[in-house]
């Protein structure tokens, strides 16, 4: 064989393992997108309360958050590929079991469950990808694909959940990533590569220990501040957890193999882009969680109708994704970036006006602009900016900061939903229009029911089009300083 044929056979190789690990994040987008449209159904067969509702629907990124350091940093030493596939099947097996739920708790533990495997599976993916693509403009366009790939998955989650759920009970929809698992785990051994840090140190027990402990509470303080307000209970579990997180970072600042380089955060690039895909992923993943919801309980739309009805946003993403590592060779990070926030801006602020599915549905899709930019060249920031033993550990931040900002978007913009209905049902019709739903309200009650929803939507998509265009004016001045990539 030339050379010349090597280099196109290997590059083959590269594209087509890339090809897989695709797969893998297609599985987790799935599951994460499904359970948009099942919320409802869920609701009612299971008799979920709004507080349990916020656990189904959260439970599974906040785990994903708290633990995905952990996994990336797991990944660096016990093998990437390993841990990928083991992580894959535990989450067919754990998907399983949340089809087949019989209450609340057991579908929120099966979830927790994949949540802990999803942990596993991005920063796996994000590090093979800096192993199989040192090139950076080849890793920005693989990441375009790689990010691409959620979308689709966020395409077809929704349509393919919808029809299930209108022929088949509700668990059918935990299905659907079972099958992409099982190809997953036959063909990932022989192409994926291996590769492990035989350098690397013991990861450190109490470091894990301590990243819970910092989460979890202040998680269960988001909660019982969405469902309750707040009172001492939920006001009491965030200072925990807000004590548990200083003392974490005291930690690793001690360490000489910490669970999560701290000194990378005094890097102004490094933090401001990290904080910005936080801050990005909490105010738009949140309020696309309420769309769902408004195209269903306000609408009275089918789950399939529901789900087409947020095609369009996600084809958008979708191309936006593939054009973006394109335009990044010519246009500068400190432009690009800002222009797909302005996007969202844009749409969120066409969302806080809108009161008919069409309009609503437009303005979804124009948002859905905003993240290919961000997500694309951030990432490629990020992993770029480490050595390849670090590549897990990196990939693992950058997801951290999407996993939690969205999940964290559902509890904060909830209670900002949540508030807006209270406030305008005068103690009525249950803590949110689901609840009102599932106690039968009809007439007048069910209709100022769906209006103070509404309301709710609108004030949530206000608030994020405020915070996000104040993200893309300290993203332009921040990264002023980068050049597109062609010339780097």
């Amino acid at each position: 064989m030339t050379i010349e044929a090597d280099m196109v056979a290997t590059s083959r190789r590269q594209w087509i393992a890339l090809g897989v690990l695709c797969l893998a994040t297609l599985l987790v987008s799935l599951d994460l997108f499904v359970m948009l449209l099942a919320v409802p159904a869920v609701t009612k067969a299971l008799g979920a309360t709004s507080s349990q509702q916020l656990w189904i629907l959260d439970v599974y990124g906040f785990m994903v958050a708290g633990l995905m350091i952990t996994m990336g940093t797991l990944g660096d030493r016990l093998g990437r590929r390993r841990l990928l596939l083991i992580a894959a099947a535990v989450f067919g097996i754990a998907s399983v079991v949340a089809a087949y739920s019989v209450n609340p708790g057991m579908l929120i533990g099966a979830r927790a469950v994949l949540g802990i495997a999803g942990a596993a599976i991005a920063p796996c993916t994000l590090s093979l990808i800096s192993t199989l693509f040192p090139d950076e403009r080849q890793r920005a366009k693989a990441l375009g694909v790689w990010a691409g790939c959620f979308t689709v998955g966020a395409v077809v989650g929704p349509i393919v959940g919808g029809v299930l759920l209108n022929h088949f009970w509700w668990g059918s929809a935990f299905l659907i990533g079972v099958p992409a698992m099982v190809v997953l785990l036959v063909v990932g051994p022989f192409l994926l590569p291996e590769y492990r840090n035989e350098k690397a140190g013991r990861i450190d027990i109490p470091s894990v220990l301590l990243s819970l402990a910092a989460i979890l509470p202040a998680i269960h303080g988001l909660k019982h501040l969405a469902s309750h307000g707040a009172g001492v209970q939920s006001i009491g579990a965030l200072v925990v957890g807000v004590v548990f997180g200083w003392i974490f970072v005291r930690r690793q600042r001690r360490l000489d193999d910490p669970l999560v380089d701290v000194r990378l955060f005094t890097r102004r690039t490094f933090s401001v882009t990290l904080g910005s895909m936080l801050a990005f992923s909490m105010l738009s993943g949140g309020v696309m969680v309420f769309v769902a919801q408004y195209f269903q309980l306000v609408q009275g739309m089918t789950p399939l109708a529901a789900g087409l009805a947020l095609v369009p946003g996600m084809l958008t993403t979708t191309v936006a994704f593939q054009v973006a590592p394109r335009l990044a060779q010519r246009i500068r990070p400190s432009v690009l970036i800002p222009a797909g926030i302005a996007f969202t801006v844009l749409g969120m602020v066409m969302m806080s006006q809108a009161t008919s599915t069409t309009v609503l549905a437009i303005a979804f899709a124009i948002q859905c602009v905003g993240p290919a930019p961000l997500v694309t060249l951030g990432t490629n920031l990020v992993i770029g900016s480490v050595p390849p033993e670090k590549a897990g550990s990196a990939g693992a931040l950058t997801q951290t900061s999407n996993e939690f900002g969205y999940s964290l978007g559902i509890a904060v913009l909830g209670s900002v939903v949540t508030a807006a209905y209270r406030g305008h049902m005068d103690g009525r019709g249950g803590n949110s229009l689901g609840e009102a739903i599932a106690q039968g309200a009809t007439g007048d009650l069910l209709d100022q029911a769906r209006d103070a929803f509404t309301s709710g939507l609108h004030l949530a998509a206000g608030i994020t089009a405020v915070a996000l265009a104040a993200v893309a004016v300290l993203l332009a001045v921040t990264l002023r300083a980068i050049p597109a990539l062609s010339r780097r």
